[in-house]
């Protein structure tokens, strides 16, 4: 298997079988040669350096009703919150005043008016205080293209919007049959955020029910494909008061999920060089270590959650979701010296865009 191995290693091309056979290692030593070549790709691409995103999540109310998903509208045990405007503005400067060029709006998916304008009125406010220095990643669910472009043009820079899926039929497994929830609204939003001018980003949930390795080879090669500029995946968490919590039994072992996550990482590493690449947070609500294991394993980027206090834990959106009560600089300080612990530069104060789309706007 090392002769074999090495060779698929030093392909310029990996093929879907290819990748199946890198997603089935187990055996150590195999493990190992995979993860070194996802370092060293990573150092040459993209430096030994970590990128930081402070991560405020704006609101747990959403009108989505996934079934995965502690938050989804369905939940009623779900202590509801929306961060008023000021204060994640004057979160977001603090940040700034700390030495974070770089952060991260998630919520959950709203569409109304109310929402749109304020989301506009935050990100002009950021760009107005830090003159366009601060690099604002939106990850807001699925919107119209003209809502898109407004918060582009507000000073948005990159969209997260993940896939969670790429097999159709799993992705109609995991959400509502309704006009709200189709695996073809999602490939359209994506297409319009590239058409917005964003650098933009997707991701999977890594061992669902019924998910098989093919399938997370599938995901790899969507990716691939559709040329996205940053990936934010991680292992699929069960929550309690969600309908897919009752089918738990037919789910690989957490610490299998999360080995599964960290190969995932290491080979969108090999088949997609410069892009950036999260260490999702759900690593550690696995393990204590899990989001350094997913540097360890390719990934470039960390989002310590910078979320006022008041309202952390309420964006459980799996169980057992790590959420550390303290404030933001106590945060940036524990996470930099996490990084710098593991052998790797913590880089807080630029803004860490994607070389990938550098290189694209490049050749436009």
């Amino acid at each position: 298997m090392t002769r074999i191995l090495s060779e698929i290693l030093n392909q310029n091309e990996l093929t879907k079988e290819d990748i199946v056979l890198l997603l089935n290692l187990n055996n150590p030593s195999d493990l190992s040669l995979l993860f070194e070549k996802a370092r060293n790709i990573r150092d040459q691409y993209c430096g030994a350096k970590v990128f930081f995103r402070g991560l405020i999540e704006v609101s747990n109310i959403c009108k989505k009703n996934c079934l995965y998903c502690g938050i989804r509208s369905g939940n009623k045990a779900v202590l509801r919150y929306d961060i008023p405007e000021n204060e994640i503005i004057e979160t977001a400067k603090t940040a700034w005043d700390n030495g974070l060029a770089a952060i991260v709006l998630q919520s959950g998916e709203r569409t109304d008016k109310a929402y749109i304008d304020k989301i506009t009125n935050i990100l002009k406010a950021i760009s107005s205080y830090t003159q366009k220095g601060m690099r604002v990643t939106l990850s807001l669910g699925e919107q119209k293209k003209d809502t898109y472009k407004s918060w582009k043009e507000a000073g948005a820079d990159a969209y997260l919007l993940r896939i969670e899926t790429s097999n159709p039929g799993l992705f109609r497994k995991i959400h509502p049959d309704n006009r709200f929830h189709r695996f073809e609204n999602r490939l359209q939003a994506l297409e319009h955020l590239k058409e917005s001018g964003f650098q933009v980003g997707t991701g999977v949930m890594i061992g669902l029910p019924f998910q098989t390795i093919e399938d997370l080879a599938d995901d790899l090669l969507f990716m691939q494909k559709i040329d996205v500029d940053m990936v934010g995946m991680g292992p699929y968490l069960e929550h309690q008061e969600t309908p897919m919590f009752s089918i738990r039994n037919h789910l690989k072992s957490e610490n299998e999920r999360l080995l599964l996550t960290l190969k995932m990482y290491a080979v969108l590493r090999i088949i997609m060089k410069d892009i950036n690449i999260a260490s999702t947070t759900a690593l550690e609500a696995i393990s204590p270590d899990g989001r350094i294991q997913g540097i360890q394993a390719g990934a470039n980027v960390v989002m310590p959650n910078i979320t006022p206090v008041k309202y952390l834990g309420n964006y459980m959106i799996y169980h057992n979701k790590a959420v550390s009560k303290v404030e933001m600089t106590e945060t940036l300080e524990k996470a930099k010296k996490s990084v710098e612990k593991s052998g790797f530069e913590p880089v807080l104060n630029v803004r860490g865009d994607s070389l990938h789309w550098i290189e694209k706007k490049r050749t436009f």
